[in-house]
Order: C-alpha cells, then sequence, then structure tokens
C-alpha cells in the first residue's frame, strides 16, 4: 500500500481529464402508495409485479448534466388488486470531460445510469421493505439496450439532452 495522494482537480479553464465526474446524487421525486393497507399485509398471495425503468436528462451547461433513473414499480393481486405503488426518480449531476460529441449520449444514457443504478435498487428495495412488503430487489438493467432502444425508436439519432429548467419526472 503506498500513501500517494488523489490526484489534483484540473485548474480552472483545463479540460477534465475523467469521462465523468459526479458532483452529487439524490431522490428528486418518490411516491409509495399502499391503498390497501393493512389487509394487504395479511394476505400471503404471491403478486403479480410490473416494473419500467427508464432513463432522462436535462443540460445544464455546455457539459453539466443531470440524470435521472425514472422506476415505476407496482403490485398486484392474481385478482388485479393494488398492493403497492412506487415512484422514483434517482437523479445525479455531473460533468462530462473532454470527450467527443458523440460520447455525450453512450456516457450519459449507460454509464452514469450504471453508476446511479446501485443507489436507487438500495432506495426500492429499502421502501418497500419499510412499507411491510419484502424488500424489491430489482435485477440489474441492461442500460447499453436501454439506449439502443431509445436510438431506435427516435431513428438513429440517439436522445438528445433537454433544455434546462424543464421538470423531471413528477416535479415541477
Amino acid at each position: 500500500m503506498t500513501d500517494t495522494p488523489p490526484p489534483a482537480p484540473p485548474a480552472p479553464g483545463q479540460p477534465n481529464p475523467n469521462p465523468i465526474t459526479i458532483h452529487g446524487q439524490y431522490i428528486k421525486d418518490l411516491s409509495f402508495e399502499n391503498p390497501r393497507a393493512p389487509q394487504s399485509l395479511i394476505e400471503q398471495k404471491q403478486p403479480q409485479l410490473t416494473l419500467n425503468v427508464a432513463v432522462n436528462n436535462r443540460q445544464f451547461d455546455v457539459k453539466t448534466f443531470e440524470v435521472a433513473l425514472n422506476i415505476e414499480a407496482s403490485a398486484t393481486t392474481p385478482e388485479k388488486e393494488p398492493l403497492f405503488m412506487l415512484e422514483l426518480v434517482y437523479a445525479g449531476t455531473v460533468t462530462l470531460g473532454d470527450v467527443p460529441q458523440e460520447a455525450f449520449g453512450p456516457l450519459l444514457f449507460i454509464e452514469t445510469a450504471r453508476l446511479l443504478f446501485p443507489f436507487a435498487r438500495a432506495v426500492v428495495a429499502n421502501v418497500t421493505r419499510e412499507a411491510g412488503f419484502p424488500p424489491l430487489n430489482i435485477a440489474p438493467v441492461d442500460f447499453a439496450a436501454l439506449y439502443r432502444q431509445q436510438l431506435d425508436a427516435q431513428g438513429g439519432a440517439g436522445p438528445a439532452p433537454t433544455v434546462p429548467g424543464g421538470p423531471v419526472g413528477h416535479a415541477d
């Protein structure tokens, strides 16, 4: 083991040698509904789960973005009665380093999403557990495949950064 100091940040005006710098990550929006409690906690039926994951972003300046994971999960009984509904927008603010413009999409929608996902997954597991249900442990998401689907849906142009100031998730 060596006692080498961490590398110094680049001087102002110098390009950032790291492809991604995460400035912070946070819960932007969280909603959990348990409409049939306490009956939903007494029943021991196998629930039917639905899960949707999406990645969005907002651009703040030339290379600084907010990347948001939008996770929606719901569980119903076999009779289609709701057990719970969860909506989470988990976001991070990142700055991209000295990378070409064509690398922005993969860095934001794949790599940043991969870095944020374990923390969002933990929030989902903790919230469902605290609500009285078994923790919902989301399987790893293939963000590269999700990005390719977005590319295909947009005719190969790739998802573009959204303009500053727009809402993300349900936040206004």
